[in-house]
């Protein structure tokens, strides 16, 4: 799904009217229609107070359909307030706000609204705004900060910006945004002002969308099924490619453990885990099905295999011994194809950056916020955070993921946002099970950037499975592997 920033939101709403022969009004009614729709499916009970806190521009004309709709559905605890020099009043708003005036006086402040259950909608400002909130709209947003109730931000929290870090914003719940997602909604530093996104499809020109450029995605259901590739009735495991996990040191076998178990759950035919000895009989017993080479006794100190991989993962587990530095740069300077670079691998580039040159492109390197800092060096905010990581792409031709609650596939100036996952994914030990999956997919001819997509997307879909039986709290990284199938069979559904 396509990521909008505010222009390309306005040019999407222009195209709307002109090619379906509307008004920006009955535009407007189309998104407030789907907000309360949104609204009374949540808040079923017609007592439930609601508070509508509303500027001046289109944003707050939406709120005033919204008080409208939720009067005529016989909601009898509605209030509105009107932000004054909130936005210039548009010729859409003040024709909303003539027709909510025929239901009665509904305008109250929200000081005075002491309700229990109470919703507070905020329709104060949406995509375009330009300069910090001040004067009443400051105050506005502070009261509806500081008030017990549930908070519906209607398109984006008013406060935030589109293409500059916030300070200041409403704090919701749930923002309700209209067809197209916003990149600010995946940016780390906005976590506190938005706890769930809900994307309502108001009917803009498909056309348009589907023709307008960008480089911005967000990578949901629908967008990981147009990646996965069904396995063949009549693949077999010379098909399904052969992944090699190299990696582990004494006391961290666990991690090219987990590795190459993703790996293999991840569909593809074969895994070979490089290890060194000290791991040779814990990896045979916890993995029986994968192979095992070994290089060196408690750290890997040569790195040599006969077989053809067809995808290789490197770092899970690995240390930063100088003689497993050594066999890593002469690894990396015999090896030509894509690598699922993790871990100490990465710490290991970190301290020699001239050895960058040599990673093979087209390669996938999957840092931590920590490792990337250590790779990119330090940012102000996530704007320049993502272009830094951009501009590193674009340097050595390779694919970041950045992990985060929001992880982003990053190749050049394209950026894919994942929306699976949750909390449950930080623990120890998740990050090797995303190196195994990713390289299981890149064993079975998936394109680099597809398998790190599809590869995060799994693996997050992996925890959202999970926790409906475990909790977050008990969730462990080995348990990954064990619901990779399950994710796979809920990409499969339609």
């Amino acid at each position: 799904m396509k990521i909008f920033d505010a222009a390309a939101s306005r040019e999407a709403d222009m195209a709307t009217v002109q090619n379906q022969g509307i008004t920006y009004y009955d535009l407007m009614e189309r998104a407030g229609n789907e907000a309360f729709l949104w609204l009374r499916a949540k808040f079923p009970d017609k007592s439930t107070p609601f508070h509508i806190v509303c500027g001046q521009g289109n944003n707050g004309g939406d709120g005033l359909v919204i008080a409208r709709l939720l009067h005529n559905e016989g909601y009898s605890k509605i209030t509105v307030e009107i932000i004054e020099n909130a936005g210039r009043p548009t010729p859409s708003f003040l024709e909303n706000g003539e027709r909510l005036e025929e239901k009665g006086d509904l305008y109250s402040d929200l000081s005075r609204n002491n309700e229990g259950g109470l919703v507070i909608i905020d329709a104060i400002f949406g995509i375009g705004l330009t300069r910090e909130p001040e004067g009443g709209a400051k105050t506005a947003i502070d009261n509806i900060n500081n008030k017990k109730a549930y908070v519906v931000a209607i398109d984006v929290p008013s406060g935030m910006f589109m293409d500059r870090q916030t300070t200041f914003a409403v704090k919701a719940d749930v923002v309700l945004t209209f067809q197209q997602p916003k990149l600010s909604f995946y940016l780390s530093q906005n976590y506190r002002f938005i706890n769930e996104v809900e994307i309502l499809d108001i009917g803009l020109d498909r056309e348009f969308i589907d023709n307008y450029s960008t480089d911005y995605y967000l990578t949901n259901h629908y967008a990981a099924r147009k990646i996965y590739k069904p396995v063949s009735r009549f693949a077999h495991k010379g098909t399904q490619g052969h992944a090699l996990i190299i990696g582990g040191s004494y006391g961290k076998i666990g991690a090219v453990s987990i590795a190459a178990k993703s790996a293999l759950k991840s569909g593809c035919g074969l895994v070979t885990a490089y290890i060194p000895k000290c791991g040779y009989t814990v990896l045979q017993s916890y993995l029986p099905e994968a192979m095992v080479l070994t290089g060196g006794e408690e750290n890997i100190t040569d790195i040599s295999f006969s077989f053809e991989a067809k995808a290789v993962g490197i770092g899970p587990g690995m240390g930063q011994d100088s003689t497993t530095q050594k066999a890593f740069f002469k690894f990396l300077t015999a090896y030509n194809c894509p690598l699922v670079i993790d871990a100490d691998a990465l710490n290991i580039l970190s301290c020699n950056k001239e050895w960058l040159a040599h990673v093979p492109a087209n390669s996938i390197v999957t840092p931590h916020p920590k490792e990337l800092e250590r790779l990119i060096g330090v940012w102000q905010d996530d704007f320049e955070k993502l272009e830094k990581v951009k501009a590193f792409s674009r340097k050595y031709n390779i694919i970041v993921v950045v992990k985060d609650a929001y992880t982003m596939v990053i190749y050049k100036n394209e950026v894919h946002i994942n929306n699976s996952g949750n909390e449950a994914l930080a623990t120890g030990g998740s990050g090797d099970a995303l190196t195994g999956i990713i390289t299981g997919l890149l064993s079975q001819s998936y394109k680099p950037l597809d398998a790190a997509v599809l590869g995060v997307y799994l693996h997050g879909l992996t925890a959202d499975i999970a926790v409906r039986q475990t909790g977050v709290q008990a969730f462990t990284a080995s348990m990954i592997a064990d619901y990779i199938g399950q994710a796979f069979l809920r990409i499969e559904k339609k």
